[in-house]
C-alpha cells in the first residue's frame, strides 16, 4: 500500500527530513510541497531536489498576493522551470482573513494561472470564503484548460461539482474527519472516485484523533481511513486509487 500527501508545507517546518522518514514508515510514498510566498520557493526547491519522491510547487498564496511584484513573478517563473517542480502552487483566494486586498488577490491568481498555462503546469488552488469570485476567473477564457488541484476542499456540493466538471480534482485534509464536516463528508461520499486527492496540510490541521497536535504527512493515514469508511471501501484501495490519481493530477510516477 503507497499513500501520497499532495499538500504538506514541508518549508515550513525544521525537522523536514526527519518528519519524511516518519511518513515513508507510515507507507506514504508521494509527497507535493507547495510554496506561500518568496522565502518558501527555495526551500522547496532544495527539498524535492534532494529527494525522490518529493516534488514541489511554487506560487503565491492569497494572504501574500501584495508582495507578488514584477520580481517576485520573475523568480517564481524561473523556479517553475526546474524538472521537480510539478505545479504553480499555492494560489487561490481567501476572503477571510483579508491579508492582501480582494482585487490584488484576483489579480495575483490570474497572473499565476497565467503562468501555469505557459508552462503548461497544473495548478493548487486554495479557496476559503470565494468560491463566487474563484469559479468566475476558473470559467473565463483567459483560464480555459486549466487543471490542477483545489486542495484542503471545505465547500459543498454544488462548488464541488462545479469544479470537478472543469476536470479539476478535490483534495480532502483532516477537515473531513472533524465532527463539524458532515457536509464536506457528503461532498465525498459523491464525487467520482477519480477525482479525489488526500492531503495533511501539514503542520496544519491535524486529523482526529491528533486535533491539537502539530499535523505531518504520517497522518494522511487518517483520511484514508475516514474515506474508507465513507466509500465502504479497504484503506488500501483508498490509497490505490488516490495514488493513481495523485500521478494523473501532477504527471509524476511514484518511486517502487
Amino acid at each position: 500500500m503507497i499513500l501520497t500527501d499532495s499538500h504538506c508545507h514541508l518549508a515550513m517546518v525544521e525537522n523536514a527530513d526527519a518528519t519524511l522518514e516518519a511518513a515513508r514508515r507510515a507507507g506514504v510514498g508521494g509527497f507535493i510541497v507547495p510554496s506561500t510566498m518568496l522565502e518558501d520557493v527555495e526551500p522547496v526547491v532544495a527539498l524535492s531536489s534532494r529527494n525522490h519522491d518529493v516534488w514541489g510547487a511554487v506560487g503565491f498564496h492569497p494572504h501574500e498576493a501584495r508582495d507578488f511584484d514584477e520580481a517576485a513573478e520573475k523568480v517564481v517563473r524561473e523556479a517553475a522551470l526546474g524538472e521537480r517542480i510539478v505545479a504553480i502552487g499555492e494560489i487561490g483566494l481567501d476572503y477571510h482573513y483579508m491579508h492582501s486586498p480582494r482585487e490584488t488577490q484576483k489579480d495575483v491568481l490570474r497572473r499565476q494561472l497565467s503562468i501555469a498555462k505557459e508552462l503548461r503546469l497544473p495548478v493548487i488552488i486554495h479557496n476559503r470564503e470565494s468560491s463566487e469570485d474563484l469559479l468566475s476567473i476558473l470559467s473565463s477564457e483567459e483560464a480555459r484548460g486549466t487543471r490542477g488541484v483545489l486542495h484542503s476542499f471545505t465547500e459543498g456540493w454544488e462548488v464541488a461539482r462545479a469544479l470537478v466538471e472543469k476536470e479539476l480534482f478535490i483534495s480532502f485534509s483532516g477537515i473531513i474527519t472533524f465532527k463539524t464536516a458532515e457536509t464536506l463528508r457528503d461532498v465525498a461520499r459523491r464525487l467520482p472516485r477519480e477525482s479525489v486527492l488526500i492531503e495533511t496540510d501539514s503542520p496544519f490541521l491535524a486529523p482526529v484523533p491528533h486535533r491539537g497536535k502539530p499535523n505531518e504527512p504520517a497522518l494522511v493515514i487518517e483520511i484514508a481511513k475516514l474515506l474508507g469508511s465513507l466509500w465502504g471501501v479497504s484503506v488500501e484501495e483508498v490509497a490505490r486509487v488516490t495514488t493513481s490519481n495523485f500521478e494523473r493530477a501532477f504527471g509524476v510516477k511514484i518511486p517502487e
